[in-house]
């Protein structure tokens, strides 16, 4: 029996963050990837997330996908069998984490966003994949998305809830991953997660920095079948 999973793309993603895993895992999900581009919250997102996704569901977010996650958590408990937070933090931003993100929306409106998402490529893949193919296609994909959603989408994760006094209530099968190389959300914050989570495995997955689903995606797929299995 194919297993409901909703699929939350991170900051400036899309469907494609998810295309392996869902290739990986075709003879056991049937895969919804959520449209986290229409709001300017996260609290929006979720709402909207819910409201098209079956009444009970497997649920993973990766980065900003794992913000979502978490406030789907909150929302609506009671609908979610299984949970997996790749790449992401449950901490609130720092000022200093939101300064950036406020200047990052002053130069994109500025007509600056090409130059914007070309530089968050050095954080967002591991520094072997610059210059790459994989490079290329994460590069289109952010423009593919574009400068509206990116400033919703900062805009949102600048204003989102501290999760880590709610870790806690979890009592789901949980899997915690993270890349290995991963600058953005380093293992520390998944191991703090995991770590509040009486059910969570936590991973790290090897040749890859904030986006294993597309740099390295194979063991992401393995270490999802065996959550998925529990």
């Amino acid at each position: 029996m194919y297993q409901p999973l909703v699929l939350l793309p991170g900051l400036i993603c899309d469907q494609r963050l998810w295309r392996d895993v869902i290739d990986g895992l075709a003879d056991r999900i049937a895969p919804m990837v959520a449209d986290l581009r229409l709001d300017d919250s996260i609290v929006s997102m979720a709402k909207r997330t819910l409201a098209v996704a079956p009444p009970r569901f497997t649920l993973a977010g990766l980065s900003m996908g794992g913000y979502v996650a978490l406030e789907i958590i909150r929302q609506a408990p009671h609908r979610v069998t299984h949970l997996a937070l790749l790449d992401t933090s449950a901490r609130a931003d720092t000022e200093e984490r939101r300064e950036t993100r406020r200047k990052g929306i002053e130069m994109v409106r500025q007509g600056k966003f090409i130059g914007v998402s070309k530089g968050l490529l050095g954080n967002l893949i591991a520094p072997h994949h610059l210059g790459t193919p994989l490079a290329a296609e994460v590069q289109a994909m952010s423009e593919r998305v574009g400068e509206a959603v990116y400033i919703r989408q900062q805009q949102a994760n600048m204003n989102r809830a501290d999760s880590l006094p709610t870790l806690g209530e979890i009592a789901i099968p949980t899997l915690v991953g993270v890349g290995a190389l991963d600058k953005m959300t380093p293992p520390e914050l998944a191991e703090e997660m995991a770590s509040g989570i009486s059910e969570a495995e936590l991973v790290q997955f090897p040749d890859a920095a904030h986006l294993p689903t597309m740099e390295n995606p194979g063991p992401v797929v393995a270490a999802m079948r065996s959550w998925l299995a529990r």
